[in-house]
């Protein structure tokens, strides 16, 4: 049997127990020395193998050592279950004169406020809300408004084509939201006075002003006797009512292959003040309405005679408009999931 270093064993046990932090730890300090495979429980099962001489001195250390180890565990098991106690009580006490913690409440995402505020101002001016599907065939998102397959149009926007197909048709994410105008005009007779909010989705590069996905707000005015007199009323109502009377925008022509005449309407940008900046592409002016009366090559594929029925058509980004009206400089803001951004709304 090789020699025993006594002092540095109990050195070494004693210094475990202090430091055990629970009573799994200290279980564990106890398996090692005096459980049956523990080193003090082997010395001792080890003195038959001792000569005479040697198995009193060695048997008597090692005995003592037990025994100043078992009273040192007793005492750390009583200091553990009594600190163990005194936390379970700290943790069941309840002050009932502590204030509550605050419960943070959530509040709407920037582009859902103004979404609820435009609806209220169309819906004042009696137009109903209508949503569509967001994965469109072919035909209701390009042919039915005019935009036929050779048409460089199409080259206006760039699609996310999907692989499947339904009864032969190619499908899409929609690039705007003009095709449920079609899908209403052919479930519902004229007159008619509808908007159609709702997420759009182009594959182009992501900058300021631009993204893979934003939200638009169409609307479709059809009657016998609307003209651009009507449209032009109604806008200005609206752009007075979001942005306030002394906001300044213009009226220009633009081309869209569903109206004719087409024009778009321009706000002054408010993040820069007219100077320029990448939010208004350095003009001073943020393009925020396209218009103009349908198309009477629209209102054919829907089944409707032009020489009876005829109205104007619009569509603006809920994006800009919310970047416009609170002067928000990146497109990108709004799907970037940044608390400190959102959280000023």
């Amino acid at each position: 049997m090789p020699k025993i270093d006594f002092r540095s064993l109990k050195n070494r046990s004693e210094k475990e127990i202090k430091e055990a932090k629970d009573l799994r730890e200290l279980n564990e300090v106890f398996r090692k020395y005096l459980g049956k495979k523990g080193e003090i429980t082997q010395i001792l099962g080890s003195l038959k193998e001792l000569p005479k001489s040697k198995k009193a001195q060695v048997g008597k250390k090692a005995n003592l050592i037990k025994k100043e180890l078992k009273t040192k565990i007793e005492e750390k098991n009583k200091e553990l279950k009594e600190k163990a106690r005194r936390e379970m009580e700290k943790r069941e006490l309840i002050d009932v004169t502590v204030p509550a913690e605050k419960i943070e409440l959530g509040h709407l995402h920037p582009l859902t406020s103004v979404r609820r505020k435009v609806e209220e101002i169309f819906e004042s001016m009696g137009f109903s809300v209508i949503e569509g599907p967001e994965i469109e065939s072919e035909w209701y998102n390009f042919d039915a408004l005019n935009i036929p397959k050779d048409h460089p149009a199409r080259d206006a926007w760039d699609t996310f084509w999907l692989k499947d197909e339904l009864n032969a048709k190619k499908l899409l994410l929609r690039t705007h939201t003009s095709p449920v105008q079609i899908r209403y005009m052919e479930e519902n007779n004229p007159p008619l006075r509808i908007i159609v909010p709702g997420r759009v989705f182009r594959h182009e590069a992501s900058d300021a002003s631009h993204d893979v996905q934003f939200y638009q707000i169409e609307g479709l005015m059809i009657d016998r006797d609307i003209t651009l007199a009507n449209l032009k009323g109604i806008l200005k109502t609206f752009v007075k009512l979001f942005f306030g009377e002394d906001i300044e925008f213009r009226w220009r022509p633009g081309y869209f292959p569903f109206v004719e005449p087409g024009l778009e309407v321009d706000i002054k940008c408010l993040i820069c003040g007219g100077k320029g900046c990448p939010a208004c592409k350095r003009s001073g002016w943020v393009e925020t309405v396209g218009a103009g009366m349908v198309h009477p090559n629209v209102l054919k594929a829907v089944g409707l005679n032009p020489k009876n029925w005829q109205g104007f058509a619009f569509g603006m980004g809920f994006d800009r408009l919310v970047m416009t009206k609170y002067k928000i400089n990146d497109i990108r803001l709004f799907y970037s999931g940044d608390l400190r951004f959102l959280k000023q709304f």
